[in-house]
């Protein structure tokens, strides 16, 4: 019976680590970064000294959660580069980084810095950013992108698709995507202007 105890105990937790990020990753999605740790434990159905053992801070829980989504994010903006249209490749990176942001609030709090003591990640996002600037320049190259677009102004684009609040994650994401279109539009140096996603219904309370 012993010899089977040391590898029962590493599977529970595991299964502990699985579950507590699992949950967090779903509240995050849902309601931001605001949650607290002792909620995540709740949820996860495990005592606080467990997940404070797996996960001393919360930055270090949120790292965890979100890697997957930065890695994602990157990958994006690696095709995006890829493309052999510099303007097309841009306006990807845009539509399908503010879908992920809509489909998660904490990705976006994330993001944004939320936590900035979270080494790892903020490196990640900055390599990212990076990429993003280096697109932007080859988009400008083409006359496509206007000439005054700086980087921060992409930064305040995922602030702003952050702040979209609906119904339902679908709606949220239907939102997102005709906002990324007008966004685009207004950084077009070209004067052409393709037609918009369909409007979503927007609930007044959101603005409140």
């Amino acid at each position: 019976m012993t010899n089977h105890e040391p590898h029962s105990l590493r599977s529970d937790a595991r299964d502990n680590r699985e579950r507590i990020l699992g949950v967090a990753r779903a509240i995050f999605a849902e309601q931001g970064l605001d949650v607290a740790m002792r909620e995540v434990a709740r949820r996860a159905e495990v005592g606080p000294a467990t997940l404070y053992r797996h996960f001393p801070t919360k930055a270090a829980l949120v790292t965890e959660v979100f890697s997957e989504q930065m890695a994602v994010c990157a990958a994006l903006v690696d095709e995006g580069l890829a493309d052999p249209d510099p303007w097309h490749g841009f306006c990807r990176v845009i539509e399908r980084v503010c879908e992920m942001h809509a489909r998660d609030r904490g990705f976006t709090a994330a993001f944004l810095s939320a936590f900035p003591r979270a080494i790892d990640f903020a490196a990640a996002r900055e390599q990212t950013l990076g990429k993003v600037a280096e697109l932007a320049r080859r988009a400008k190259a083409t006359g496509k992108l206007r000439p005054e677009f700086v980087l921060d102004d992409l930064v305040m684009v995922f602030m702003a698709n952050g702040g979209i609040r609906t119904a339902s994650p679908a709606t949220a994401v239907a939102a997102s995507r005709r906002f990324a279109a007008l966004l685009i539009q207004g950084m077009r140096a070209e004067p052409v202007i393709p037609p918009l996603p369909p409007a979503v219904r927007m609930p007044l309370m959101a603005v409140v």
